[in-house]
């Protein structure tokens, strides 16, 4: 017997809620931004649900995914590179996906956190700037 989730109903998971909408318009405050992450002053946890318990680990400041974001089947992808400019700190270990809503920090929901297939990871920033470029086949799926 398969278990599965159907992947229109992944797709309105990551629609339906204007908390949550992956592929929303931004605002002025508002958008799907990614963090750079050490794994040295952060540690992922399944309990972990705003941005503020990550913030911590943060390298930089983070980018947001700004042009075409596409949600279709359950899958997230984006069209555009993010820069960080002249990075500077310490090591580099994983991403993390979050939806600054409006309000503080304590409320932006983390979306996904990935340590492994990002291409350039790890890295140590040296004061040049770093480009991120999401994989062909898309930035994740649920």
């Amino acid at each position: 017997m398969t278990q599965k989730l159907y992947p229109k109903f992944k797709q309105t998971l990551l629609e339906s809620n204007a908390d949550i909408q992956l592929d929303a318009a931004e605002g002025a405050t508002t958008g799907v931004f990614v963090a750079l992450i050490d794994t040295a002053a952060y540690t992922y946890s399944d309990t972990h649900e705003f941005f503020s318990s990550v913030i911590a680990g943060e390298i930089g400041t983070s980018q947001e995914i700004t042009g075409t974001k596409t949600v279709t089947d359950g899958l997230f992808d984006a069209s555009n590179t993010l820069t960080w400019t002249a990075l500077a700190g310490t090591t580099v270990e994983a991403l993390v996906i979050y939806r600054k809503t409006a309000g503080i920090n304590t409320a932006w929901p983390l979306v996904y956190y990935t340590d492994e297939n990002v291409t350039g990871l790890i890295l140590t920033p040296n004061g040049l700037d770093v480009v991120l470029t999401w994989d062909a086949s898309g930035i994740f799926q649920l």
